[in-house]
Order: C-alpha cells, then structure tokens, then sequence
C-alpha cells in the first residue's frame, strides 16, 4: 500500500501574505492562537501581518496592518484578552467599507486572512470572500490597482477560529476563552462558598451568556450549585415554588448555603427576563433566607488564559495555516474547531447557519430543540446536571436491592472528589445502596466501608485530593480478605476511580474470578491521576488542574526573569515515565525544549538545545524555559541538566532549576476536571445499572464475562467502556505508561512554536467534515 502520509516539509507557504485579527468580544487566549498563527506561517516561509483593531484597522489601513516578526510575539501567551485590539466595526458592514479593506490588503500582497473572533467577525469574513471579486473589479476601474494585480491577488482565502468565552458558536466542542471564563467563575464560586457557609446565606450568581447558558450550565455542574436558570431551555411554569422547595430542603438537610447561577440571558417560558434581583427577591419573600446577589460581569473575560486555553489555541492557530496552506479558490471558508480532543475543518457557514438556527428555535419557543442543535456536549451537560441536582424523594425511587462499593486507588488527584460524589448521586437516583471504602483496597481488607448518602458528599466538587482516603497497595496480597468484605457487604459491583494500580488491581480481581465468585460483579475503573498515563484513555481526572499549576509556576518563574535577563529555567515535572505533564505543559508555558522518557535523546540533542538557546539570548527575547519529566533519563538528571546548561551557557546566560514537586497533585480541581469527573462517573453508573439487571440471575449477580470489568475513557472524540483485559496488550507495565499516547504527535508543534526545524506529521489535517453529519454521528464528546 503506498504511503500516504502528509509531512509539513513538503508545505511551503513562500510567496504568501497571511494577516491575522482579532474582531469583536476579546476572549482569552486569542494571543496564544496570534502567536501560534505568526510563527507557523513564519515556519513555512510565509509573511504574516498583524491587521490591528479587528476590521477597523483592515478599512483605515496605514500602521494599522505591520508585519509581524518571531519576537513580535514573544511573551504573548501568559496575556489574556487581545495585545493586537479588537474593535466593533460599523465601516466594514458598508460596501465602501470593505472596499477600502480591499485596496489595504492588495497594496500588502494579503489574499489569506485568520480571523479569531465570534459568528458576527465570521460571517463579515464570509462575506468579504464572497465580494472579493467584484471589490477587485471596482478598484480596478477606479485606478487604485492594476489588472495585474487583480489577477495575482484573485481569490481570498479564510479561515476561522472561534474566540468567544460564551462557547456559543455550533461546530466546536470549545471556542477560545471559554475554560478561562470558567476557571474566573469557579474561582469566584469557591471564594463565596466559605463566606456563605459562614453566614448560612444564599448567594445568586449571574454570569455572562446573553444568548447561550454554557457557562451558567457548566459552572453549575462544576460548583454544585443549587438551581441554574438558562436561556436554552427556561424553567417549566411554577418554577418558583420548585426552587424554593429544593433550597428549603437542602437547608433541613444540614446544608449551610445556596448557590443559584443564573445566566443573564435567562427567560421563563414566556420570553420574560430572569434577572437575578428577581431571584433574591423571591427567595427573601418566599423563604425569608438572607440572600446576597454577584455580578462578574467583565471578570470573565480577563485573567491569564488557562492552560486548556493556551493549548486549544495553540493547536488551532498552526492548524489555520495548514488550511491557509491548502486553500484552492473552490476552498470554502472554513472553521478550525475542537472535536472530542482532535483539531478538525468545518465549513463557516454551516457552523454559521447551525448557529443561527440555535437562536430560531429558542425565539420559537422550541426549547429541546435548541438544546440539542447545541450539540452533544451540551445535551450531557444539562442531562446530568439535572440527574444530579434533583434529588427524587424516597418513595419516588426505584429500589434495586443492589449495593455499589466506590473507592479510589493510587494517588490523590484533583477531581477524585467530584467523581465520588457523581457516582454516588448516581447510584442513589438508580435505587442502589452505595457504600464508600476508606483508603482503597487497604481499607477493603480491613472493612472500612459504610454506606454514604445523598447528603454525605454536598460540597465535594471543590475539594482537592481524596477525601475518601487512597492507598496504591494492590488487591492480590489481600484478596481472600477482599472476597470475604464483599461477601460480609454483599457488594454486587464496584466502581474504582484512580491512576494506573486500578488497571493493575482490576486484572487482578478478574484473575481471581475463578477462585471467588465474589469477584464474578459488574466492575468500572475511572482513570484519575495527574500523570495522564493510563491505557485506554486520552485523558485523566486531574491532569488539567496539575498542568494549570504548572503553567502558573512557569509564568511566574519566566516573570521573574525579566528583571535579569538571559536566564534559562530547568524545571522538573512529575509524571513517573509519562512524558504527558512535560510535553503539553511545555506547550502551554512556550519552552524552548521538554525532555522526556518516551523520546530518548543523547548529549547531542543537550548540546544542541544549549546552541539553540545562545543564539536566542543574542535577540530580544533573553530568556528560555527547559522543561524535563522526573524520570526521562536515569544519568541525565536535572542537576546534571542543570550544571551542562550553566556551564555551557557561560557569559551568555545563567541557569536556575526549580523542581515543582507534589504543588502539581494539591489544588481545587479545575473547572474541567470536575466536570470531567462528574460526567464519566454519572456514565459509568449508567452502565454498572444496566449490567446488573442484566447479570441478575435466580436471586443474585453472577458477572464473569471480559465486558464486565471495563475502563471508561475518552477515546479521540467519544467516551468508551473498554474491558481491562483487552488493554493489557497496550500496557508497558515495567515503566507504568499506555505502549502508544496520542499527545506525542503535540511534540513537534512544540518544537516549531520554539523555532526548531523538526518534522510533523500533518496526515490527520486537511479534512473538512460535515457540521449536519457529525451532529448526530458524534458520541458523547466532553
């Protein structure tokens, strides 16, 4: 079969002109896809041009449009908002408007534009595309440029990237700025928890989203919160009594406080607005709580862009060029966007249209509708906000007579928490008695388990670590006293949440099925650990919060090198051999290199870093960042790293080493890993659920098929239930990491983004999909 892998030295971009702008409502992390934009085309020999103030500055030209340079963008990354401008653009919706646009960028040699802004900037840049034509033709007879000229410059190319912290535009699963604006309101949340607490108040949020409730849904869903009241989908009639009902019972049931989140596009049925004086106002009157109202407002939208942010951005800005890169004249303008974790085409206007119809439905009253031409992500969202937040009185249950043991394995990782308490819900809801096992399998054997309850686990979202406890010892030194709990118990299924020991621990009990039957129950492993380095899934509970800390640390560390200049930082990640933490940290932070296990390198490669780095001190940007994974090498040890660096470096820079250590496994989750957590572990009950009603035989539950005892992970865009057994084969259990990680293909956009000729596989590019199909055909994308 011939090869028909596609590699990025065989894409020039010489000969082309690329402007780049941001346009409309800045977003968070828009810098990072500038920056990515700029040096991708750089990279491929391409000129760039900063259009600044979004269109305006298309239309008045002049300083307005400068070619970029490498350095031009240094520094950019850590900076939220848009250090280019944006600007809401009256001229450019004028036919003379675009027109003058026209002339500026054909004087530049501009027929490829990178707009980063929201579906208004992206329909403008459609239009423009479809007017290019006739504007050339216009100018042409006016004088203002040769019928050369206009034949050269005859097609216009665009491409999109949604900026848009609403994360309101179909097509993507995350537009730019939206896990920022999350990561703002969590940490708004979580600071008002504990005064709330204090005073036993009740406190309405109101967050950003005038047409779209993503960010009140999923700050919901992530906090925990009481009652969210969204524009897609408004509360049935006598919502008030509803809510006043839920707040006065969670009251009677020990709680404390109140969180409503209420979006500020939120309507009832009727169209009419729900502001959130309204919702204090009932809740005094109704309740009498004393009640206190928060505003963010533009909060959201500044900050330093989350790590997700920085990575998504980065990922799009180089995959905009490649499609630049690509673009015939029959190209249809198209949108980079996220799908599950891959970078994918999307025609514009289908997203557009698809937008657009969201807003038809809701003005048409055609709520369900509206939620899901959201998409799948959205539908999941407010699906199991709703399984969680409702709590069904006893009688309404239905009763399974069937008792789920949860417990985590391995070491703590951020979002663990909100797992347990999702499962736990869950379960309950299902009718199953749950039971919580203190310190994993150690516990187990030890008979630390007793039955949790709904209330038991009220406020656990926020909270870092594992508050049921976890131990990593495995369950075969202890098994006959394991079987004997689960007989003592009568656990009929077991939900295990942690890192790469419950892989182990898990084809353990499914070896011990032939010796004890009490094995032979539904089991489901959840992957939750900061290294990332589980089989069978892209990604773990609690990597995102721990590459949020380490981007933070690295910022910090880069700041404080300003002052000085010409510094180079070693900084050791965790990780065990997983280069996961080092890599997409690296990527997040701008290093200059990442070493790690999966990619041997000798003292060549150091000393070439080392060069590369000299050469670097010699422009404005004097200072570098070298990221190295714990366990990357048994003889290149960080010291060593570190000593090679300082005394190679002599006269040109100075070193410094920091060794980040366990600051990467504490913390508050992050909005995505509670999130994360709380919808695999809502998934993985689903199916425990459905396994035991069918392995229920003559009055018990007899389970000893390999789809019995599974690992629920996300696999490229969809989440899947894997059986243990199957991915043994994919395991290196000698270094404790997956035999092939799909982050590794990151490594070259490191590399490039840092200035290294390096090759990259683009083969997965360059497909445009269908908006209308992949709606349906998307699984349940996070």
């Amino acid at each position: 079969m011939p090869d028909t892998k596609k590699f990025i030295e065989n894409l020039s971009g010489a000969g082309k002109c690329i402007g780049v702008l941001t346009s409309g409502g800045d977003a968070q992390g828009m810098n990072a896809a500038v920056r990515a934009v700029v040096r991708m085309g750089i990279y491929v020999g391409a000129k760039v041009y900063f259009i600044h103030e979004g269109y305006q500055g298309m239309v008045d030209g002049g300083d307005n449009i400068k070619e970029a340079s490498w350095e031009s963008v240094s520094s950019m990354l850590q900076v939220g908002g848009t250090v280019i401008g944006s600007a809401r653009c009256k001229d450019f919706r004028t036919h003379e408007g675009r027109l003058r646009a026209a002339l500026n960028l054909v004087q530049r040699g501009i027929t490829n534009l990178c707009v980063i802004g929201g579906d208004g900037s992206l329909t403008g840049a459609n239009l423009f595309r479809e007017e290019w034509s006739g504007l050339l033709d216009e100018l042409v007879q006016s004088g203002e440029i040769s019928e050369e000229a206009s034949q050269i410059h005859s097609a216009l190319h665009i491409v999109g990237m949604v900026g848009s912290i609403d994360n309101d535009f179909c097509g993507t699963d995350m537009t730019i700025g939206t896990d920022s604006a999350l990561h703002r309101i969590i940490e708004v949340v979580d600071a008002i928890m504990t005064t709330a607490q204090s005073h036993q108040r009740t406190f309405v949020l109101e967050v950003m989203g005038r047409h779209c409730g993503y960010l009140a849904l999923v700050s919901a869903l992530a906090c925990g919160a009481d009652w969210v009241l969204i524009p897609e989908m408004p509360p049935k009639d006598g919502w008030e009594e509803q809510m006043c009902y839920k707040l006065s019972e969670s009251r009677l049931r020990g709680s404390r406080l109140n969180i409503i989140i209420v979006a500020e596009g939120a309507t009832d049925r009727h169209g009419n607005p729900i502001s959130s004086n309204a919702v204090k106002e009932l809740v005094v009157r109704c309740l009498g709580f004393d009640t206190r109202v928060t505003i963010l407002g533009h909060v959201q939208r500044g900050g330093t862009p989350s790590a997700f942010d920085r990575i998504l951005a980065s990922r799009m800005g180089v995959e905009a060029v490649l499609a630049l890169l690509e673009a015939s004249p029959g190209t249809p303008a198209c949108v980079v966007s996220l799908c599950g974790n891959q970078a994918v085409r999307v025609p514009l206007m289908e997203c557009v249209q698809m937008t657009q119809e969201v807003q038809k439905a809701m003005d048409e009253k055609r709520f369900e509708e509206a939620v899901r031409l959201r998409g799948r992500s959205f539908e999941n969202n407010l699906n199991t906000y709703k399984l969680l937040s409702h709590r069904k009185i006893d009688s309404e249950l239905p009763h399974s007579s069937f008792n789920v043991a949860v417990l985590n394995v391995g070491a703590p990782a951020a979002g663990m928490n909100a797992a347990v308490r999702s499962a736990v819900r869950v379960g309950i809801t299902e009718g199953h008695t749950m039971f919580a096992v203190s310190d994993g399998f150690e516990g187990f054997y030890k008979g630390q388990i007793k039955e949790i309850k709904w209330g038991d686990v009220g406020g656990w979202t926020g909270q870092g670590g594992s508050l049921l406890g976890t131990k990593r010892t495995l369950p075969a030194k202890h098994i006959d006293k394991i079987a004997e709990q689960m007989r003592i118990h009568n656990i009929n299924a077991l939900l295990v949440i942690g890192g790469f020991e419950v892989c182990h621990s898990l084809l353990q009990l499914v070896d011990a099925r032939s010796r004890y039957e009490e094995f032979c129950v539904p089991m489901c492993m959840l992957p939750a650990t900061i290294s990332n380095n589980v089989s069978g899934t892209d990604l773990s509970i609690g990597a995102d919060t721990s590459l949020n800390a380490i981007v933070e640390t690295c910022d910090r560390i880069k700041q404080s090198a300003s002052g000085t200049k010409r510094r180079v930082f070693i900084i050791e990640t965790m990780g065990g051999y997983c280069g996961y933490l080092a890599t997409v940290g690296g990527l997040a932070a701008g290093a200059d290199a990442a070493y790690i296990y999966e990619e041997p390198f000798d003292i060549r490669e150091l000393q070439s870093n080392v060069e590369h780095l000299t050469e670097k001190m010699k422009t404005s940007i004097q200072r570098g960042l070298v990221l190295r994974n714990e366990n990357c090498s048994e003889n290149y040890t960080t010291d060593f790293i570190y000593q090679l660096y300082n005394e190679e470096g002599k006269g040109v820079f100075d070193c410094r080493k920091n060794v980040l250590g366990h600051m990467q496994q504490g913390g508050a989750p992050s909005p995505f890993d509670r999130n994360f957590g709380t919808k695999i572990a809502a998934k993985a009950m689903q199916w425990i659920s459905k396994k035991l009603k069918e392995f229920y035989r003559e009055g018990r539950v007899f389970a000893n098929t390999e789809d019995s005892a599974c690992l629920l992970g996300m696999r490229r865009r969809a989440l899947v239930f894997q059986p243990v057994i199957q991915l043994k084969d994919e395991t290196d259990f000698v270094h404790r990491i997956p035999k092939e990680q799909w982050w590794l293909r990151l490594r070259p956009l490191m590399k490039i983004l840092a200035k290294y000729k390096t090759s990259y596989d683009v083969s997965d590019s360059g497909q445009l999909e269908h908006i209308h199909h992949r709606l349906y055909s998307w699984s349940n994308n996070i």
